[in-house]
C-alpha cells in the first residue's frame, strides 16, 4: 500500500467528506479547507461532477491529499484513479475495488460493520476499514467489540460524528482517523473555521 498516503491521513486523523453539487463549489471549498489547516478531502461520487472535481483538486491544489468517496463499483474506482484520486473509500466493502487498488498500490478503505465483512477485507489485504454509518451500527462500543476478534484492524468511523464526539472517537487507539461531512457544510468562512476546530481537537487528543 501507499505508505505516504496512509501516514498523511494518520497525521491529520480527520478526513472531511465533501459532496460537490457543482464545479463552482470546488475551488472556494478546498481553499477554505487549506486555510483551516486540513488539506485532506474525500470527494464523494454522489454527484455527476465528482470526477471533474477530483481533477481540479489534484491539479490546482497539489498540497492537498485528494481521495474519492462513495465509490461503489469497479468502474467508478477506475475513473476516480484516472482523475488522480490518491485513495478510495466505499460505504461497503468490494473485493473488485480492493483488487484494483492493490494492483495500483492505492489505499482502499472499504466499509465493514460485521465480522464477516472484516474477514473479507482482511482476505483482500485490507487492515484499515471504514465503519459506516458509525452511529447507527453502535459507534465506539461496536468497534471495540469487533476489535477484540480482529486486533490487527484499525477503523475509519464515519456517520454521526461531529465536533461534540470527535475527541471521544479519536481517543481510542484503534481509530485510524475519523471521517465526516460536518466540516464542509456552510460557506467558505464557516468551512475554514470548522476545519480549524477539528484540527485543534485532533491535536489535543
Amino acid at each position: 500500500m501507499n505508505i505516504s498516503v496512509t501516514e498523511r491521513i494518520r497525521r491529520y486523523r480527520v478526513v472531511p467528506v465533501v459532496v460537490f453539487q457543482s464545479i463552482d463549489e470546488v475551488r472556494p471549498t478546498l481553499r477554505a479547507m487549506c486555510e483551516g489547516g486540513l488539506p485532506v478531502a474525500e470527494i464523494t461520487y454522489r454527484t455527476d461532477c465528482a470526477g471533474e472535481a477530483i481533477k481540479i483538486a489534484v491539479n490546482e491544489f497539489p498540497e492537498m491529499l485528494i481521495g474519492a468517496g462513495t465509490v461503489i463499483n469497479a468502474e467508478q474506482c477506475r475513473e476516480a484513479l484516472a482523475c488522480g484520486a490518491k485513495f478510495i473509500v466505499s460505504p461497503g466493502f468490494s473485493a473488485a475495488i480492493a483488487e484494483i487498488c492493490r494492483a495500483e498500490n492505492v489505499r482502499y478503505l472499504g466499509g465493514c460493520v460485521t465480522p464477516t465483512e472484516i474477514m473479507t477485507a482482511l482476505s483482500c489485504g485490507c487492515d484499515i476499514v471504514k465503519f459506516f454509518p458509525a452511529a447507527s451500527y453502535g459507534g465506539l462500543a461496536a468497534m471495540k467489540a469487533l476489535s477484540a476478534a480482529f486486533p490487527s484492524v484499525t477503523f475509519l468511523p464515519t456517520g454521526g460524528i461531529s465536533e461534540q464526539n470527535l475527541a471521544e472517537y479519536l481517543a481510542w487507539d484503534k481509530t485510524f482517523a475519523v471521517g465526516g461531512s460536518w466540516m464542509t457544510k456552510g460557506g467558505p468562512e464557516e468551512t475554514a473555521e470548522k476545519c480549524r476546530t477539528a484540527v485543534d481537537i485532533a491535536r489535543s487528543v
